[in-house]
């Protein structure tokens, strides 16, 4: 096997992995709306923003804290084998088989209402969704508790 052809099978493999994670990021956030909705309607059928409600608001905000980790590491591998994938395409760029993350091309022939709404790199609302559910859960657990006193 000559290297190309080894490194081919690498650049295969890494863009494998890297695509694998987009299910497991995807999952994790609808999982984390969907808890936090659960964690409203418990709130709401709780009497909402009273003091004997703060478990509710102190598992919104650790859970949520975890999701940020969760998701973070998934995002950080995801970029680990995306990295590796293109030090590799680097090495061979003329070759079309190395160059399947080499997207750009193709999203600017994409319609601009679509470019326009898939703008913005997942990695802002995968992390951003979890940080905002966190500090809006810990502000409503030191609301209802401070409100007490």
């Amino acid at each position: 096997m000559t290297q190309d052809e080894t490194d081919y099978v690498a650049y295969k493999a890494y863009v494998d992995l890297w695509s694998a994670e987009n299910p497991i990021k995807t999952n994790k956030l609808q999982v984390l709306l969907v808890v936090n909705g659960l964690l409203v309607s418990a709130l709401q059928l709780g009497g909402g923003f009273e003091v004997k409600n703060w478990p509710i608001f102190l598992a919104g905000s650790v859970l949520s804290a975890i999701w940020i980790l969760s998701i973070g590491r998934t995002s950080l591998f995801q970029k680990a084998w995306q990295i590796k994938a293109r030090e590799l395409a680097n090495k061979y760029p003329g070759d079309p088989r190395f160059q399947l993350l080499d997207t750009d091309a193709a999203e600017s022939a994409a319609p601009g209402w679509l470019r326009f709404l898939g703008a913005v790199p997942s990695k802002y609302y995968l992390l951003g969704a979890p940080v905002f559910f966190s500090l809006v859960w810990a502000a409503g657990l030191i609301f209802v508790i401070a409100h007490r006193i």
